[in-house]
């Protein structure tokens, strides 16, 4: 089993690849987004706002998994699967540093006045990496 340390895992989280984030609907149906990624102390790491369908989810069920592809090869991908753990801590300036990773731009600028940002950190169950290509 991979973990977040692989050099080949980190390349992919270090990269501006984008991540699906798949939770479970209360009828037990799977949904998922594409959102970016990065990590906090070590952990996979993404930020929504409150109120969102897939934060809501995680709410309700903390099991997640994420799969972050290398844009370039997507046969080249990592999955993450595990506990979300919820951080309202430092979510704002998480959500501004994603912004800079894939827009290039200091200040996250889709900000809506009144929203909560949310930061998850995934606690691992499985890595798994694969790579062909």
């Amino acid at each position: 089993m991979a973990d977040l340390g692989d050099d080949g895992v980190q390349q992919l989280l270090a990269q501006r690849n984008h991540a699906v984030v798949s939770t479970l609907n209360a009828d037990g149906t799977v949904h998922s987004t594409v959102v970016w990624a990065d990590t906090i102390d070590g952990r996979l790491a993404v930020n929504s706002a409150e109120g969102r369908k897939w934060p809501r989810n995680l709410d309700s069920n903390p099991a997640v998994t994420v799969l972050i592809y290398d844009e370039k090869n997507p046969y080249d991908y990592v999955e993450v699967r595990g506990t979300a753990v919820k951080r309202l801590e430092g979510a704002e300036e998480h959500i501004d540093r994603l912004a800079k990773k894939y827009l290039d731009v200091d200040a996250y600028p889709m900000r809506v006045e009144g929203e909560t940002r949310v930061s998850y950190l995934v606690e691992p169950t499985k890595v798994r990496h694969q790579k062909q290509g």
